[in-house]
């Protein structure tokens, strides 16, 4: 998916997974009790700093903190924009 939003320096554009919808035992969570999910892949990424490039790629799918990023809506689509520093990992 291309979206027409080029981050700066260390920031990348990550599409969060969507909130689970059941446990594992089958029990339907309710929308009030969904935790905001910690995964997502990489959609947009920055060029990097000028003595620290991006380990991150566009299509990589990463791990980052419950509170990282800010939420920013871009057509229509719900996306977190954040520091590199912020994701935890990639899979």
């Amino acid at each position: 998916m291309s979206v027409n939003f080029k981050p700066l320096a260390d920031r990348v554009l990550v599409e969060p997974a969507p909130a689970e919808q059941k446990t594992a035992s089958g029990i339907i969570i309710p929308d009030t009790a969904k935790e905001k999910p910690l995964r997502g892949i990489v959609v947009a990424a920055g060029t990097g700093k000028k003595d620290e490039p991006m380990s991150v790629n566009v299509g990589d799918s990463v791990l980052y903190g419950q509170y990282a990023g800010t939420e920013i809506k871009i057509d229509g689509t719900n996306y977190l924009i954040m520091r590199e520093s912020d994701i935890y990992g990639i899979f």
